[in-house]
């Protein structure tokens, strides 16, 4: 076994990706398996569209017909996945499933993690990395959500407002 457990990409019957995701969740419960395969997701998205006049904010699928499962790959986990009922078959050559890169997982955004960050709106900041690195300004809003700040910082003579998200600036 490595000593991080990856995400590989399961391969389901089109519409059954919740189900999928349920069963493997329960029968590592009934197993007691949760020390090997650590998380199943779906990944999805929330889309508002505008139908008769009204909007509607629903949950999208983003790569319908796959489930992400991060788990260490042994025998036991291989077969326990792959034989779950609405499951095809992992990614990968043959039936030898490829993790996805680190690289991968975050533009996926499978795993955010979370920053927390000691900084208030009016409070004063330095850029530390991207276009606008060493420009001083000061915080106008704050989006946990989005892990973002609107910052103005003075360029060309005027304030300009530009977002930044937290892991670019430190409070002065």
């Amino acid at each position: 076994m490595s000593e991080n457990a990856n995400w590989y990409v399961v391969h389901t019957y089109s519409g059954h990706e919740n189900k999928v995701k349920a069963n493997i969740e329960k029968i590592v419960e009934n197993r007691g398996m949760e020390d090997v395969i650590l998380e199943v997701s779906v990944p999805t998205e929330e889309v508002t569209e505008v139908k008769n006049g009204k909007k509607k904010t629903r949950q999208k699928k983003i790569f319908p017909g796959y489930v992400i499962v991060k788990m260490f790959m042994t025998d036991e986990s291989w077969y326990i996945v792959r034989n779950t009922r609405g499951v095809t078959g992992f990614v990968g050559p043959g039936s030898k499933p490829i993790p996805l890169t680190n690289e991968e997982v975050r533009k996926m955004g499978i795993e955010k993690k979370i920053l927390v960050i000691d900084i208030e709106i009016n409070d004063s900041i330095r850029v530390i990395s991207g276009p606008f690195e060493t420009f001083v300004g000061h915080v106008e809003d704050i989006n946990m959500e989005r892990q973002s700040l609107k910052v103005l910082i003075s360029m060309f003579g005027r304030e300009t407002p530009v977002e930044l998200e937290f892991s670019q600036v430190e409070k002065i």
